[in-house]
C-alpha cells in the first residue's frame, strides 16, 4: 500500500484521471454561486451541478479535479477521529460520456494497482443500491465489482446508497461506495460494511445518475446518463498511512504542532481525552476560518448565513483554546502555518494572508469583550440566583446568556460553580436543540444533492446580475466588483465591492440603466473561448477565481463587438432582456467590510 502525504495523493488522482481522457478543471470558491439551498460549497460536485443537469461544460464530457469542501452539519462530533468541518475532496465526472462499467473499473484500477494506490483487495469493500420505490436493485454495478474480485458487497437502503434529487425534482439515481478495513483482518467471513464492528471507512462513492424524477414522484429513465464521484483526501491518507485518526496524519501535524506551541499543552496521538479533543476541534475549526476567509468570495464574521458558521467556528476555537490554557492563546499564529502549508495549492491563502489574519484578530478581540459582557450579567443576576435553595440555575436563563451574548455554557458552569451551583443542563439542552433546528431550516438543507434554481424565473434574476453589475460600474465606478451573489425565483442579492453607502440618486441611477437595457430588449448570446482571449475582448472576469483554459463567456447587446456586458460566467441566461419585466432596487446596506449588498426583483 502506498504511504502519501495529501499532496502526492491530490496529485496522483489527477495524473491518472487525465491518463484516462478527462480534463483537469479548476476548484470553485467555498461560496456558491447562485444556489440558495446552501451557505458552502458542501461536495466536490457542488460547483458541477448546472453541467450535471445538462448544460455543457466548456472543458469536455470527462472531467476531474480537488474541490475544497465546508460541511458543518456534524460540526459537535468534530474532535473524533475521522469528523472535520473543512476537508478537500477529489472527483472527477462523466457528463453523458462513461457509466458503470467504466466509472467502477476506473476506482477499482486507482485503489488496488501497484502504480496507484495498492490498497489490498482482503482490506476493500463496497455498497451498492438494494432496490427501494420500485427501482431495482443494482446487481449491475455489484456484479462489476465481483468480477474484478471484490467479494464484500453490502447491498443498502436510500439513506446509504442513494443521490438526489435535491429538491422535490430532478436527476438522482443509486450510488456505489467504497469502503476500507480499519481493523487488522476482518472480524468474520461475512464481515463487510454495514458490519456491528464498525471497522468500515468510507473514503470514495460513484454515483450514477440514471434517472430523473418527475413531478408525480415517478422515476424515469434518463436518456443524458451521468457520473459523479467524489474521495475524500484525509480520510484517504489517513488509512494509506495506517493511522487510526485524521488528526494523527501529516496533514495535521504542523498545525497541532503550532496549537501545542500557543498553549504549552501536548497533543497525545490517538488519545481521546478532553484537552486532545480541545486541540484537535482548535485544530479544524482554525483550518476552516482560514480557507473561508482566504477565499476569493470571503466572508467576515457575522450574526447572519456563512459569517455567522464562521463567527461560530473562530469563536468555539477560541473558547477550547481558553479550556487548555490560562495564557491568552491568540490563533492567528496558527492561521499562518496554515497559510503556509496550503498556499501550493490554493495560492488564494498566501494572496488573501493580510486580510485573513486581521479578521481573526479582530473577531476573538470582538468575542473577549463578549465574554466580559456575559460575566457582568451573570454577576447582575447572581444575587437571586442565590436565594433559590436548590442551588440550581434554570437552563433557560443559561440559554439567554448564549442567545444574548454569545456567552457558552461551560462557562456559565464554571461561574455558577464558583458559587456553590448546578446549571439545569438538560433544560438547557432543550431550548439549544430547539435554536438548532431553526437554524438548519434558514440556513438551507444538508447537502448530498443541492440542485441551485435552474428555474424560468432564477434564470431571469441571473441575466439580471449582469446588467446590474455593469450598471454599478458606470454609476459608482470600475472599483465595483462583484463579491457574491444569491439568487432565488423571488428575487436576487448582489454583494459588490464599495466602501460608502449608495445615495438615493444613485440608486435610481442603476434602476434606470438596467431598465433601460430591459427595454431595448439586446439579444444576450454565449461563445466559449479562451480565459485570456474572454479578458482581452472585454469580458468580466472576477479577481481571484479560478477559471479553466475554455470557458464561457455571456454578451448581452447587438453583438461580441458591440455590446453593454459581457462576462464569464457558467449560465444560465435568457435569450433577449426584454422578458426581464421591470427592474427594482428594494434594499442597498452594508454586508461587511468594504462590501455593500443590494437586493433587488423584477417585477411584470
Amino acid at each position: 500500500m502506498k504511504r502519501l502525504t495529501a499532496d502526492e495523493l491530490r496529485g496522483k488522482y489527477v495524473n491518472f484521471f487525465v491518463s484516462k481522457g478527462h480534463t483537469q478543471i479548476q476548484g470553485k470558491s467555498l461560496i456558491p454561486e447562485n444556489d440558495p439551498t446552501a451557505l458552502f460549497t458542501m461536495a466536490g460536485m457542488h460547483p458541477l451541478v448546472p453541467y450535471l443537469s445538462g448544460q455543457e461544460h466548456p472543458a469536455g464530457k470527462r472531467l476531474t479535479d480537488f474541490q475544497k469542501c465546508i460541511r458543518t452539519s456534524d460540526i459537535d462530533s468534530v474532535g473524533d477521529p475521522s469528523h472535520l468541518t473543512f476537508f478537500e475532496m477529489l472527483g472527477n465526472w462523466s457528463l453523458g460520456d462513461y457509466f458503470k462499467e467504466e466509472t467502477i473499473k476506473m476506482s477499482f484500477e486507482f485503489l488496488t494497482s501497484p502504480d496507484w494506490l495498492n490498497i489490498p483487495l482482503d482490506k476493500l469493500g463496497v455498497t451498492v443500491f438494494e432496490g427501494e420505490d420500485g427501482i431495482p436493485k443494482d446487481d449491475e454495478s455489484a456484479s462489476i465489482w465481483k468480477s474484478l474480485g471484490v467479494t464484500r458487497i453490502s447491498y443498502l437502503p436510500r439513506e446509504d446508497n442513494w443521490w438526489g434529487p435535491a429538491g422535490t425534482t430532478g436527476p438522482c439515481g443509486p450510488d456505489t461506495e467504497m469502503f476500507y478495513y480499519m481493523g487488522d483482518a476482518p472480524c468474520s467471513a461475512d464481515c463487510k460494511p454495514g458490519c456491528p464492528c464498525n471497522k468500515w471507512l468510507e473514503i470514495w462513492n460513484d454515483v450514477f445518475m440514471q434517472y430523473n424524477k418527475n413531478a408525480s414522484g415517478e422515476y424515469e429513465p434518463l436518456s443524458r446518463k451521468c457520473v459523479d464521484t467524489g474521495m475524500g483526501i484525509e480520510r484517504t491518507v489517513t488509512v494509506l498511512n495506517g493511522k487510526s485518526s485524521v488528526y494523527d496524519t501529516e496533514i495535521f501535524a504542523d498545525i497541532l504542532g503550532a496549537i501545542e506551541k500557543a498553549s504549552g499543552v501536548s497533543y497525545k496521538s490517538g488519545a481521546a481525552g478532553e484537552t486532545d479533543k480541545s486541540i484537535r476541534i482548535i485544530a479544524d475549526h482554525v483550518r476552516s476560518s482560514t480557507f473561508i476567509l482566504g477565499d476569493p468570495k470571503a466572508v467576515s464574521p457575522s450574526n447572519v448565513g456563512a459569517g455567522y458558521v464562521l463567527r461560530r467556528l473562530i469563536r468555539r476555537a477560541v473558547r477550547h483554546g481558553r479550556k487548555l490554557s490560562a495564557n491568552e492563546m491568540r490563533l492567528s499564529p496558527i492561521a499562518e502555518v496554515v497559510i503556509n502549508q496550503f498556499k501550493e495549492a490554493y495560492p488564494e491563502l498566501k494572496e488573501n494572508s493580510g486580510f485573513i489574519l486581521k479578521e481573526l484578530d479582530k473577531e476573538e478581540d470582538k468575542f473577549m469583550e463578549t465574554l466580559q459582557k456575559g460575566e457582568h450579567e451573570f454577576e447582575k443576576l447572581l444575587p437571586n440566583l442565590l436565594k433559590d435553595p436548590r442551588k440550581i440555575m434554570s437552563g433557560r436563563l443559561a440559554f439567554k446568556l448564549y442567545d444574548t451574548y454569545g456567552f457558552p455554557i461551560e462557562l456559565t458552569e464554571e461561574l455558577a460553580a464558583e458559587s456553590g451551583m448546578t446549571v439545569n443542563r438538560e433544560e438547557f439542552e432543550d431550548a439549544f436543540k430547539k435554536h438548532q433546528e431553526l437554524s438548519r431550516s434558514q440556513s438551507g438543507q444538508a447537502f448530498k444533492g443541492g440542485l441551485g434554481d435552474q428555474g424560468e424565473e432564477a434564470v431571469k434574476y441571473h441575466t439580471a446580475t449582469h446588467l446590474l453589475h455593469k450598471a454599478l460600474k458606470i454609476v459608482l465606478g470600475d472599483h465595483v466588483a462583484q463579491k457574491g451573489s444569491n439568487i432565488t425565483a423571488e428575487r436576487l442579492r448582489f454583494d459588490f465591492a464599495n466602501d460608502a453607502p449608495m445615495t438615493s440618486a444613485q440608486i435610481k441611477a442603476v434602476e434606470d440603466i438596467v431598465n433601460d437595457q430591459i427595454r431595448k430588449n439586446l439579444p444576450v448570446s454565449m461563445e466559449t473561448m479562451g480565459i485570456d482571449e474572454a479578458k482581452a475582448s472585454g469580458a468580466i472576469a472576477l479577481f481571484g477565481e479560478k477559471y479553466e483554459a475554455q470557458v464561457k463567456v455571456y454578451t448581452i447587446g447587438a453583438s461580441s463587438s458591440d455590446f453593454f456586458t459581457k462576462e464569464v460566467c457558467g449560465g444560465p441566461h435568457v435569450e433577449r432582456t426584454g422578458v426581464l419585466g421591470s427592474f427594482k432596487i428594494q434594499k442597498e446596506q452594508s454586508s461587511s467590510a468594504g462590501v455593500r449588498r443590494i437586493r433587488a426583483v423584477l417585477e411584470p
